[in-house]
């Protein structure tokens, strides 16, 4: 909190006065705090997240006239100082909590808001996107560690459904249409709801352009059987694609779970629905 304070003072003094207050819980790859009523300050954990200040200010404001539900409106970019090493971000606080699987799991309208997000992302144009947009690594690249995670987790989950999942997703056919814009790390911690219905979408820091199906994530993280139904069938989805995005729900549910399980009880239950959610389809 100390460091944060230091930070906005000295980079912003006309928001000195605002009182800064800690959320939690935060998210793996930054600490997040709200300033004053309006704003929010997001501080990068780790490297991995520390160009993501950028990236947001750059793309969000192009993306969001194109999508019909709200993303973060970028205000700032505060730079390195005090030890700390990374550019942070402050960006119009989005009021809304993460949706739950009780609340929102079997909602046909939250599935069909879901789809006409992903369509109209994947809608805008790419044209003006530099090449570190474009994003050519799939899930052959995580191989090794998925099978190393289904080897390790062999006790929790069923390996033979996990390695049979896994070994088709490689099989399926790869995305051969032009690349487009994907969220990269679509799942309910990173959605917001408020009234009963979705509301926004945050946390772009693996915004990228190529091939979409990981966003399918989410469609195993929130949505009940029924639900998937009808989320598919809005976005169009076709075999290929859907066997890729089970794919990538199992490998970042089981990195997910290797990592925080231990530690988060509320990240485990998550992962368990994902990766479980995964196998059934």
């Amino acid at each position: 909190m100390a460091l944060a304070r230091r930070l906005v003072d000295a980079r912003f003094p006309d928001w000195a006065g605002l009182p800064l207050r800690r959320v939690e819980p935060g998210g793996s790859d930054h600490v997040i705090f709200r300033l004053g009523r309006e704003l929010s300050v997001r501080l990068p954990r780790h490297p991995g997240a520390a160009g993501q200040a950028v990236k947001e200010s750059r793309w969000l404001p192009r993306l969001a006239p194109h999508l019909p539900l709200a993303v973060p409106e970028p205000v700032a970019v505060g730079s390195p100082a005090f030890g700390y090493p990374w550019s942070w971000a402050v960006s119009r606080w989005v009021d809304g909590e993460p949706p739950t699987v009780a609340a929102l799991g079997g909602s046909a309208r939250c599935a069909r808001d879901l789809a006409r997000f992903l369509t109209a992302l994947r809608d805008c144009p790419t044209r003006d996107a530099p090449g570190d947009c474009h994003v050519t690594t799939g899930l052959a690249e995580r191989d090794q560690a998925t099978r190393g995670a289904i080897a390790r987790l062999a006790g929790v989950f069923d390996a033979r459904a996990m390695t049979g999942l896994w070994e088709a997703a490689l099989r399926a056919p790869a995305w051969h249409r032009p690349p487009v814009w994907f969220h990269g790390d679509f799942h309910t911690g990173n959605l917001l709801a408020a009234g009963g219905r979705l509301v926004a979408v945050i946390d772009f820091g693996e915004l990228g352009i190529g091939d979409p199906s990981r966003d399918l994530t989410i469609a195993f993280t929130l949505m009940s059987a029924d639900a998937r139904a009808v989320f598919r069938a809005r976005l169009g989805v076709d075999e290929a694609t859907w066997t890729r995005g089970r794919g990538w729900a199992l490998a970042t549910g089981l990195n997910a779970y290797l990592h925080y399980a231990d530690t988060e009880p509320r990240v485990a239950a998550q992962t368990t629905r994902q990766i479980g959610q995964a196998l059934l389809g």
